[in-house]
């Protein structure tokens, strides 16, 4: 009898050791509807961006993914709703870099703290700026527009899409780096900045290379130079910043995804596996290259260690600008 119990107690441990080992291996839950947060108004880069890639994520995940609108505050409104969203990970900030690196540094006061309040998931998408120009103006050069500004303080006026914006600050960087004194005009959004570049109304603004594509291909603008450390795929006659003569200047922006601070680490990997196979898909990787994007890729510690390294790059620029 004890030979046939030694046995049977056995045969319970392994039973109970393949029931643990299965469950060990259940899939993690995914919520049935997941919505990526967007800081900024339908129609925008951000939200061209996030939709894009929806449907792949969707595929990948298994469920639902919405794109969800929630402009507002230097798009610190969405970052915030995520970061109170708590654990269950249906809601994730598609957060374009400006809030997590720039709105730290020109705040009086930001409503979540994007270092302990939120959990990096996934690094997406880079991108970067070009400059351009009324298309009537005789400057065929970066150079050309710079000697025209030293010698005629504030004469060159330059749009944006508020205060604190990375086109704002990325024609900061460009006038202390050569010395010269620009008129920054604040507006509402690019796309109206834009509109008075073409009338004439600016003589330049940056702009995301995705969207200024239409403008500088419709002959409606000149491109003289691009933010990026090379030449842009999609604007590969324009010049970079530091081919015109500007050296150590780069000026780059990225979208990632983050969750809030008690997104379980498992749902966390889960999200950060099908954000990475969903970039992969060869027909979504050509829409996003098409249109200016580069994929990132890396994991949660690269989303950390490039906005740590903007924040401190950016604390310099904004040092005397504040937007309440």
């Amino acid at each position: 009898m004890q030979g046939f119990d030694s046995f049977r107690r056995g045969l319970l441990a392994a039973a109970l050791a393949c029931t643990a080992g299965a469950l060990g291996a259940q899939p993690v839950q995914v919520p049935q509807t997941v919505r990526l947060v967007v800081g900024y108004a339908a129609g925008g880069p951000v939200d061209q961006g996030a939709r894009m890639i929806a449907p792949y994520l969707a595929r990948e995940l298994g469920t639902t993914v919405l794109v969800e609108n929630k402009p507002g505050a230097n798009a610190t409104t969405a970052g915030d709703s995520v970061a109170k969203a708590g654990p269950d990970g249906s809601l994730l900030w598609f957060a374009a870099s400006p809030t997590v690196t720039i709105s730290p540094n020109v705040m009086a006061k930001m409503p979540f703290d994007p270092v302990k309040d939120l959990t990096p998931v996934a690094p997406v998408l880079s991108y970067y700026n070009v400059l351009v120009i009324n298309k009537d103006l005789p400057f065929k050069s970066l150079r050309e527009l710079v000697d025209y500004a030293k010698a005629n303080p504030g004469k060159v006026s330059y749009g944006s899409a508020g205060v604190g914006g990375s086109n704002h600050l990325s024609g900061e960087l460009l006038a202390a780096r050569t010395g010269t004194k620009m008129l920054h005009v604040p507006y509402k959004g690019n796309a109206p900045a834009m509109t008075d570049v073409v009338g004439g109304q600016l003589t330049m603004m940056f702009d995301i290379v995705s969207t200024a594509r239409n403008f500088i291909g419709g002959d409606k603008v000149r491109a003289i130079a691009v933010t990026s450390p090379a030449r842009n795929p999609s604007l590969p006659q324009v010049p970079t910043m530091t081919e015109s003569g500007i050296p150590d200047y780069e000026v780059g922006g990225w979208y990632a995804v983050y969750g809030s601070a008690q997104l379980p680490k498992a749902l966390a990997a889960r999200y950060t596996h099908a954000f990475a196979s969903a970039l992969k898909d060869p027909e979504l990787k050509a829409k996003l290259e098409a249109v200016g994007y580069e994929l990132w890729a890396g994991g949660p510690e690269a989303v950390d260690a490039r906005a740590k390294k903007e924040r401190a790059m950016w604390a310099t620029v904004t040092k005397d600008i504040k937007v309440e």
